[in-house]
């Protein structure tokens, strides 16, 4: 890549790093590889005061999938619904229709599979006005609903619908009446919970008289009460059914009163009826400690206050090992994808020199020896300007951690901008010489030196936020050493990736080898573009990660006029000044119009809920209890996590575990990752995982462990032995 090049590049790229952002088509339906999901409404009537008006999210699963109801059971998380409504108008609650009990291995959820409608009723207000002149209104919906087979899949999307103001809308009036017909019918008074010991048991007076004695399904409104998947029983005494369910050992609710919902099948049809069932006794003071979400919280603080240490509390690292393993890092980030476009371009140029053979193989060796130790200087040099600028912002208090620069959405834009110019130039539609002054389109010739350093640290900015192997440990041992030895390490990790280059240009035996220059080179160079195109494909997948699929988006719009200008600016005589003039004030409207959506980054919730036994996980807290001098355990899990909530009743709910635990006076911390946290993210990236469960055990002084995903008793029981 010629020296003017990174210039003109690095220049648009900081015009460009506060871009883009895209607006979502109207639509009524979202379809994904699990669900079909419609909005539709149910306006026999039309839009008037007092006449019936309802909404409704319609949900088609494909084969083995489903998703939750209201209370989820032992894992899944209830569909969410977000209105956006014109004035005069007001929604009311999901009005859920009877679920079905899905057994998934010793757990039991409570949700639906095939198709369901959730309709929601509508209030037509007086204070409601129809705009002048407007047949329709509009409304719009933000849903969110968890998918899941064996795994879990979280989902959303947005809606829109128009429904005339005056004329009638009942297309989907037979899956209104359906999912109406699905409504647990109200109960009157009479109906009672009693708590006996480690059970709860209902009566429910008023059913009717064809469902005497019959055999009926059970369902509680509030979650974390029962045993979902516990045996219970039933039965008839005289016109009352009567039921004997074991009480959660993680039971967190306390409802007062209990709502209840009983259903059957009967001759195809699905009935159902509702009661407030009245609790008669007190609830337990306190529910059976929960071992597992102590015991996981502590394992998610213990990595998080390491950063990128060994998950193997075994491993020690020492500074000659931490060097080594940087070294041989380095060296395997050559191979990683990221790196590839710059390398290949960077053997591109060590092709050129062997232009040189046209004169004396001394004057090819001595271009070879300076282009690899430039590239070698631009390398090293870099990864220790990367990590002494980590390094000082970790001094100064803040929480990253290596690749930290590309968790900004403005630097990966930037990114993206320079190697979409990078790639434009590769393929030929313009050349930065055609609008470069003289004097800096010649400094390629006169300072190939400063070409090859100005390559080696393009390769460092983009191999930057990849990690290879025996790197991640060295980095997180680094951190924490004096500035002048971590500065070392990250020297190391640069001489390795510089070292193919280096004793390429130093050996002669390896520079006979390279071929000889030709068209072939042209060729070479145009094939490279697409290396860069794809890199760049990669950056806004990155960038869609942080900002949303309108961000990424608004970015490619963006970069499409980005390669207008630079397509312009390389024309000639006066059609260059038009299309440039207009290309690049239709780029402007287009960066003052999408550039903010870059930079938004997407909006996440959190749910975290603790226990009389454990504590909710947050930024800081195993540190702070560490420095009491106390053990922790953390677990990062998720409702909608299987696993975690397998483990949760097996091994974390273990009376030998719990046991252990009270002895060791462990702290147990919970990081509740069911929605997104981005501390709960940070920690888990801390951690080197991406996902939950993940159960850490931290004492003072001593790196953390971090257990299996599939936790049994003896692993946690030795590990629980050693605090």
């Amino acid at each position: 890549m010629p020296f003017r090049s990174f210039l003109i590049a690095a220049a648009c790229a900081l015009g460009w790093s506060a871009t883009p952002a895209s607006a979502q088509a109207d639509k009524a339906v979202v379809v994904t590889p699990q669900v079909r999901a419609e909005l539709v409404a149910h306006a026999p009537e039309g839009v008037e005061p007092g006449k019936p008006l309802w909404l409704g999210l319609s949900l088609t699963h494909k084969p083995d999938w489903h998703t939750y109801w209201k209370n989820s059971g032992d894992s899944g998380l209830p569909t969410s619904l977000e209105w956006q409504l014109p004035a005069g108008l007001a929604a009311g609650d999901i009005a859920w229709p009877v679920p079905r009990k899905i057994p998934i291995g010793s757990l039991a959820n409570y949700g639906y599979e095939g198709t369901v409608l959730l309709p929601v009723p509508l209030t037509v207000t007086p204070d409601f006005k129809a705009p002048a002149l407007a047949s329709q209104i509009e409304v719009k919906l933000r849903a969110a609903w968890l998918v899941c087979r064996k795994e879990c899949i979280p989902e959303e999307g947005e809606f829109t619908l128009k429904l005339p103001l005056r004329g009638s809308t009942a297309l989907h009036t037979a899956a209104f009446e359906g999912a109406f017909a699905a409504q647990p019918r109200p109960l009157g008074a009479g109906s009672t919970v009693d708590i006996a010991g480690d059970a709860i048991e209902v009566k429910l007076a008023g059913l009717p008289a064809a469902l005497h004695g019959k055999t009926l399904e059970f369902f509680p409104e509030t979650p974390e009460v029962i045993e979902t998947a516990g045996a219970w029983t039933q039965a008839w005494a005289g016109d009352v059914w009567t039921a004997r369910v074991p009480l959660s050992s993680q039971r967190s609710q306390s409802p007062q009163p209990m709502p209840v919902v009983v259903a059957l099948d009967d001759a195809g049809q699905r009935l159902a009826w509702r009661a407030e069932a009245r609790v008669t006794s007190d609830w337990p003071r306190g529910a059976t400690p929960v071992a597992v979400s102590p015991q996981l919280q502590a394992a998610l603080d213990a990595n998080a206050a390491t950063t990128a240490a060994p998950a193997d509390a075994g491993l020690q690292i020492g500074w000659i090992a931490a060097l080594v393993g940087a070294l041989l890092g380095g060296l395997i980030l050559n191979f990683m994808p990221c790196v590839f476009p710059v390398l290949a371009i960077k053997m591109l140029g060590f092709a050129r020199h062997a232009e040189a053979r046209t004169g004396t193989p001394q004057a090819a060796a001595r271009a070879l020896r300076v282009d690899g130790l430039a590239y070698s200087a631009g390398v090293v040099l870099s990864f220790v300007a990367l990590g002494g600028l980590l390094l000082a912002l970790r001094a100064a208090g803040e929480q990253l951690g290596w690749g930290f620069q590309l968790q900004s959405p403005g630097v990966v834009a930037a990114l993206a901008v320079l190697f979409t110019l990078m790639g434009l130039n590769l393929a030929g539609l313009f050349e930065f010489g055609q609008f470069l002054p003289g004097r800096v389109a010649s400094l390629e010739s006169r300072r190939p030196a400063a070409n090859a350093f100005l390559s080696g640290v393009l390769a460092v900015a983009i191999a930057s936020p990849c990690t290879a192997p025996f790197m991640g440990a060295s980095m997180g041992f680094a951190v924490a050493l004096p500035a002048g030895e971590a500065l070392l390490v990250f020297a190391a990790v640069g001489l390795g990736m510089a070292l193919p280059f280096l004793a390429a240009s130093l050996a002669p035996a390896l520079a006979r080898l390279l071929p000889r220059p030709g068209p072939w080179m042209d060729v070479f160079r145009r094939l490279m573009a697409f290396p860069m195109f794809a890199t760049v494909a990669w950056l806004v997948w990155v960038l869609g990660q942080q900002s949303g699929i309108d961000g990424a988006a608004a970015l490619l719009m963006l970069l499409v006029a980005l390669a207008a200008v630079a397509w312009a600016l390389g024309l000639s005589g006066r059609t260059r000044v038009v299309m440039g003039t207009a290309t690049a004030l239709l780029a402007a409207l287009m960066l003052a119009w999408l550039g903010p959506a870059v930079l938004r980054p997407v909006e996440a919730a959190t749910t975290a809920r603790a226990g009389e036994r454990w504590q909710a996980w947050a930024p800081g807290r195993v540190e702070q209890i560490l420095a009491q001098g106390q053990p922790v355990m953390v677990d990062f899990t998720a409702a909608w996590c299987v696993t975690c909530q397998y483990n949760k009743k097996t091994t974390l709910a273990n009376d030998q575990v719990l046991a252990d635990l009270d002895a060791r006076k462990v702290q147990l911390l919970r990081a509740d990752w069911t929605r997104r946290d981005p501390a709960i993210t940070a920690a888990l990236k801390q951690l080197g995982r991406s996902g939950v469960p993940v159960y850490v055990l931290y004492k003072p002084g001593a790196a953390p462990v971090v257990l299996s995903e599939i936790l049994g008793v003896g692993e946690l029981r030795s590990a629980i032995a050693r605090l």
